[in-house]
């Protein structure tokens, strides 16, 4: 008999076949490939930081003075109030404004509908969120040749507080009437006209001379005004809120410490008519975990992201040629 995780993957397959699955990345999925043990700073173009590293680089930058120097929210808000938000931003461009390689989870995603459309299947573009400020799966999308759409939040300047939509044609549309906005189409079967990448907490602007088109959020108050003042499903385009309500997610790189998941999620759930049965890879999770998770409907498959990822591309190769499916 199958095991309990082919049988999922099988079953992910189908879904994402269908249009039916949102990927929610978080800051887990950039460390997929990466050796264990490795020392960040000692090769700051191949990979990615973890959040504590980036926040104990931000802390020896800026002389932060407490010795945790772990917690990013905390580090970025003294840097804010010591130095200000423009050398702050300026430091985050330098990390995020570099060519670091793609992941597998970033590959895969970006090859499904390429693989999909190969084995005769109409393809049904993918909605994916990520609460990173890196380009990494646009690039990947890029490599794969799919143009896509990108709905960014905007942290701060005159726009703070709402969604930016870029364009394939790099036309730049700021969602003003999101209840309105009909700039990302969704057809009467809820298909995308292209994959979309959704960006909750900001991102650089690569390949920009300065910062200041960049928007992180990133310091406790910008944490504070996002999830007290900012309720998500009224600020994004009427078409996302719709797909995101009847799709199931498939949570990646993510864990409990990361409580500002908790308040998107409450949200983005809070009137959802009906269940969509969801998923969370997460290695040994403790039992708060398994608790919280499950008081959500969301099932822990305990696997390594990079095992999980490449059991799925496994699936996906073996899906039969359409015609062959009678």
């Amino acid at each position: 008999m199958p095991s309990i995780l082919e049988l999922h993957c099988k079953l992910l397959i189908s879904e994402m076949i269908r249009g039916r699955v949102v990927p929610f990345f978080g800051a887990g999925v950039n460390l997929c490939d990466r050796p264990p043990n490795l020392d960040w700073r000692q090769d700051q173009n191949k990979y990615l930081p973890s959040g504590a590293e980036l926040s104990t680089f931000l802390a020896e930058n800026f002389s932060y003075p407490a010795k945790d120097t772990r917690e990013l929210p905390r580090v970025s808000e003294f840097v804010d109030l010591f130095s200000g938000s423009g050398p702050l931003y300026d430091e985050l461009h330098r990390v995020f404004d570099r060519d670091y390689p793609q992941t597998s989870v970033h590959r895969f995603f970006a090859n499904i509908s390429v693989v999909i459309r190969q084995k005769g299947y109409e393809p049904r573009h993918q909605l994916i969120i990520t609460t990173n400020y890196d380009d990494l799966m646009e690039r990947a999308f890029a490599d794969a040749g799919q143009q896509i759409d990108l709905v960014s939040y905007l942290a701060s300047g005159a726009n703070a507080g709402k969604f930016v939509h870029l364009k394939p044609n790099g036309d730049e549309v700021i969602v003003q009437k999101p209840n309105e906005y009909r700039g990302i189409i969704l057809d009467e079967y809820e298909n995308l006209e292209r994959p979309i990448v959704l960006k909750l907490h900001g991102a650089v602007r690569r390949k920009k001379v300065h910062a200041e088109e960049d928007s992180y959020v990133i310091t406790e108050d910008h944490y504070i005004d996002y999830l007290t003042n900012t309720d998500i499903s009224n600020l994004l385009p009427v078409t996302i809120v719709r797909k995101l309500r009847r799709s199931h997610f498939l949570f990646l790189g993510y864990g409990l410490r990361d409580w500002n998941l908790r308040v998107i999620l409450r949200r983005l759930w809070g009137d959802q008519k009906l269940s969509y049965h969801s998923w969370a890879i997460q290695r040994d999770p403790e039992e708060l975990d398994r608790k919280f998770w499950a008081k959500k409907e969301v099932e822990i498959l305990e696997v390594d992201l990079l095992n999980y990822v490449q059991l799925l591309e496994m699936q996906l190769q073996d899906l039969p040629i359409k015609e062959e499916v009678l």
